[in-house]
C-alpha cells in the first residue's frame, strides 16, 4: 500500500515526526489535484472546518491532553451520515434541499470524540442502491485500476474506496447493505469491513434496508478496520495483540452458487491465495451450502431491499421521483409491488436459510471465497441498462450472502502487484466479529506475501 496506516500515522504523530496539520494539508491537496480524483470521490470537502479541528489536535497532543493517539488523523465520511449542520443528500439531488441534520451519527461521533477528523463526504450510488459506483448526478469516481480506460471503482461506498486508495484520508466510513464496503474495497484494491449489523448503531444513517443495513469502514489494513469498527461500535479501542497463527485455521471454501461466472484473473489470484494459506498451515477444505442457492429465488418479489427502500422513498418520491437516477428509481419501484404476505414468506425464508447454513459452517473458523467473481469492469461497459443490470448482480452475488445470513464479513486485496485488484473475502459466524477480523489480520500478512 503506497500510503501509510492509521497505526503508522499515529506512531508518526506520537514521535512528532508529523502533526495532524501536515496530514490533513496533503490530503486536501491530494483532493484537489486536478489530475486526480478528487472532484468525483467527494460531493463536500470541508477545508475550513478540518484545518481548525487539526490545528486544535496538534494543540491539544502538545499540551499532553489529545484525546486519543490517533486525534487529527483524518478521515471521510459516506454521503448519507449525518453530520450536524450538513445535508445528508446521501448521493442524490432529490435530497438538495433538505433540512442540514440536526446531529451527527453516533457512529461519526465517536470517532470525532477520539479525535479523528472528517475531510469531507465522499461519493456513492445514490441512495446507497447498486453495486457498481456509478452516480450520473455527481460523476463516477475512477478504479486506481486502469485509470486510462475508466474502470468502476465498485458501490455503493465508491468515494470512500477512491479517496482511501489515493491517499485522501486514512480510511472512509461506508455502508454495506449486499455489499457495498467490499465490493468498493475489491475493486479498489483496499480492505472492507461489514461488521455483524447489529453492533454499530444505524441511527444518523440514511437507511436502504433496516433488515439488512450495516455501518463499516474502508481501510488499508485489517487493523485500520478493526480500530474504526471498535469505536463506532461503542466498545473499547481495537489492539492488535500477538498475531495469530495461520496453521490450524479451518477454512471452509463455499462452492456451488459463488463460484459461478469467476474471470480467469480472479480464479489465478483467488487460488493462489489458497495456496500460499495452504502453505502457511491453514486447513482448507471445499464446503458445499446448497441453501445458498436459494437465495434468489427468497429475492424474487423484490427483497428487504426493494420493500424497505420502497416504504422509506415513497413521500419524497411523491414529489422528487424526477429527482432520481431512473436505474436506482426501477429498483426502489419493485417494493412497491410486494404483498404483506410476499414480505412475510421472505422473513420466514431467511429465518431457515440461516440456522441450516448455521449447521454446515459450524465447524470452520471461516468460510471464504473471491469478494466478487469478476476485476473492475469498465464505466463505459455498464452505460447499457442490460448489462448495468448483469453486472451489477453478479458484483452484489457473493458479498450479498453475508447480508442475507447476518454475519460479519471482510475483504482484503489478494492480487500481485501490477494485477487487477481482486478480493479474498471471509465470512464469519453472527457476532463472531472479533475472532474473524483476528483471522483476517493473520491472513492478511500471508497474502501479501
Amino acid at each position: 500500500m503506497p500510503f501509510p496506516t492509521i497505526a503508522q500515522a499515529a506512531d508518526d504523530l506520537a514521535a512528532g515526526r508529523l502533526t495532524a496539520t501536515t496530514l490533513v494539508e496533503e490530503a486536501l491537496a491530494r483532493i484537489a489535484d486536478p489530475q486526480g480524483e478528487g472532484a468525483r470521490a467527494f460531493i463536500a470537502v470541508q477545508g475550513e472546518q478540518v484545518r481548525a479541528a487539526a490545528s486544535a489536535m496538534d494543540m491539544l497532543r502538545a499540551a499532553g491532553r489529545a484525546p486519543s493517539p490517533w486525534a487529527g488523523i483524518p478521515i471521510t465520511i459516506k454521503d448519507l451520515y449525518d453530520q450536524a449542520g450538513q445535508v445528508t443528500r446521501a448521493g442524490s439531488v432529490a435530497l438538495a434541499d433538505a433540512a442540514p441534520a440536526a446531529a451527527t451519527a453516533p457512529a461519526v461521533a465517536r470517532l470525532e470524540h477520539a479525535g479523528f477528523v472528517v475531510l469531507g463526504r465522499t461519493n456513492m450510488t445514490e441512495f446507497a442502491f447498486s453495486g457498481l459506483g456509478v452516480n450520473p448526478h455527481f460523476g463516477t469516481p475512477r478504479s486506481p485500476w486502469d485509470r486510462a480506460t475508466g474502470r468502476l471503482p465498485g458501490g455503493s461506498s465508491a468515494g470512500a474506496a477512491v479517496a482511501t486508495a489515493d491517499g485522501m484520508g486514512f480510511a472512509g466510513l461506508g455502508s454495506d447493505t449486499g455489499g457495498s464496503c467490499r465490493i468498493p474495497a475489491a475493486l479498489c484494491g483496499i480492505v472492507g469491513w461489514k461488521p455483524t449489523a447489529s453492533r454499530v448503531p444505524l441511527a444518523g444513517a440514511l437507511p436502504l434496508s433496516f433488515t439488512l443495513d450495516s455501518l463499516g469502514p474502508l481501510a488499508r489494513s485489517v487493523g485500520c478496520c478493526a480500530l474504526l469498527d471498535s469505536l463506532m461500535a461503542g466498545e473499547d479501542p481495537w489492539s492488535p495483540g500477538l498475531p495469530l497463527p495461520v496453521a490450524g485455521l479451518k477454512l471452509g471454501v463455499l462452492q456451488g452458487y459463488v463460484t459461478e461466472g469467476w474471470e480467469p484473473a480472479v480464479a489465478t489470484a483467488f487460488e493462489r491465495a489458497l495456496a500460499r494459506l495452504s502453505a502457511a498451515g491453514a486447513r482448507i477444505e471445499k464446503l458445499d451450502v446448497p441453501e445458498l442457492a436459494e437465495i434468489p429465488s427468497a429475492n424474487a418479489t423484490g427483497g428487504f431491499a426493494a420493500s424497505e427502500a420502497w416504504a422509506w422513498h415513497r413521500p419524497l418520491l411523491a414529489h422528487r421521483r424526477d429527482a432520481y437516477d431512473p436505474r436506482i428509481l426501477a429498483r426502489i419501484l419493485r417494493g412497491e409491488r410486494m404483498s404483506a404476505a410476499e414480505y412475510i414468506e421472505l422473513t420466514q425464508a431467511r429465518t431457515r436459510i440461516i440456522a441450516a447454513v448455521a449447521r454446515r459452517t459450524a465447524h470452520f473458523d471461516a468460510v471464504v471465497t473471491p469478494t466478487c467473481p469478476l476485476t473492475p469492469p469498465a464505466i463505459a461497459a455498464v452505460e447499457e441498462e442490460t448489462e448495468y443490470n448483469r453486472i451489477n448482480l453478479l458484483l452484489l452475488r457473493n458479498t450479498s450472502v453475508a447480508n442475507f445470513l447476518d454475519r460479519c464479513s471482510i475483504s482484503l486485496p489478494c492480487h500481485a502487484p501490477g494485477e487487477a485488484p481482486v478480493g479474498f473475502m471471509l465470512m464469519g459466524e453472527r457476532m463472531g466479529d472479533a475472532k474473524l477480523l483476528t483471522i483476517a489480520r493473520a491472513m492478511e500478512a500471508v497474502l501479501a506475501a
